[in-house]
């Protein structure tokens, strides 16, 4: 009995991460993303992940008034010079009067903020944009974070701009660029909608894997990043072929 136990978790730490994970296995209540600041993805991707979890969750366990809930986000004023500020207008229809902004002056002020939310059960969920490696993000401050998260039930998303990895508690950590956009069915030459590579390169219940992530149709998909590394190129090609045609001679 005891030998099958410990096959069943060794199956469960093993599995593959996919979307829509937490209707089965839960939330991932502490996760990090690494995104450097010249893309600028890593609020976005951070905000897909979180999303997903929010809308995988079964309704019966989610109440009306749970539903409602709002979103907080806090910037290091740092984090807000290199990125810029979250555009309300450009937010999901379903978080665009619920975000309650916060604007932290120093690494210190934000981590103290993103702690006293995530001991606030009235917030969906909390992300937090943090650039570099200040010195008070420390693994004794990530595990406060993770501690709080985790009695309270509400999930972090921690955005490290141009940050090196480091020691942290976190249980999910992600390496975040920037991934060439499909053409459209109806256009070829019009902008595709934004894809993410994702590196999921430590977690404490999943295998560490590579994947594309992409929203479609209000849910986030993913797929295998070599072969749709191929699949983009094969479409950037195509459009530049359409906005270039080769001249007779």
């Amino acid at each position: 009995m005891a030998f099958e136990d410990v096959a069943a978790l060794s199956a469960r730490r093993n599995a593959r991460w996919r979307p829509g994970l937490a209707a089965n296995q839960g939330l991932a209540l502490h996760n990090e993303v690494f995104a450097s600041s010249c893309e600028g993805v890593g609020a976005a991707a951070a905000l897909a992940l979180a999303l997903d979890d929010w809308r995988s969750l079964p309704r019966e366990d989610v109440g009306e008034a749970q539903d409602r809930r709002s979103v907080l986000w806090v910037q290091t004023r740092e984090a807000v010079r290199r990125v810029g500020r979250p555009y309300r207008a450009g937010l999901p229809e379903e978080l665009q009067a619920r975000v309650i902004h916060v604007l932290a002056e120093k690494a210190e002020d934000a981590l103290f903020a993103l702690e006293e939310g995530l001991r606030c059960r009235d917030l969906a969920f909390v992300v937090g944009e943090i650039a570099g490696n200040p010195k008070p993000l420390d693994l004794t401050a990530s595990r406060r974070l993770t501690l709080a998260s985790e009695k309270h039930g509400v999930p972090l998303f921690l955005v490290r701009i141009d940050a090196a990895r480091d020691l942290s508690s976190a249980r999910m950590r992600w390496e975040i660029t920037s991934a060439p956009s499909l053409s459209p069915h109806w256009n070829a030459q019009a902008p595709g909608a934004p894809r993410w590579r994702a590196e999921l390169f430590r977690a404490r219940s999943h295998a560490p894997g590579e994947w594309v992530l992409a929203e479609e149709q209000g849910s986030l998909t993913a797929s295998k990043a070599r072969r749709e590394a191929d699949e983009a190129m094969a479409d950037w090609t195509a459009g530049l072929c359409l906005r270039h045609p080769p001249r007779r001679a």
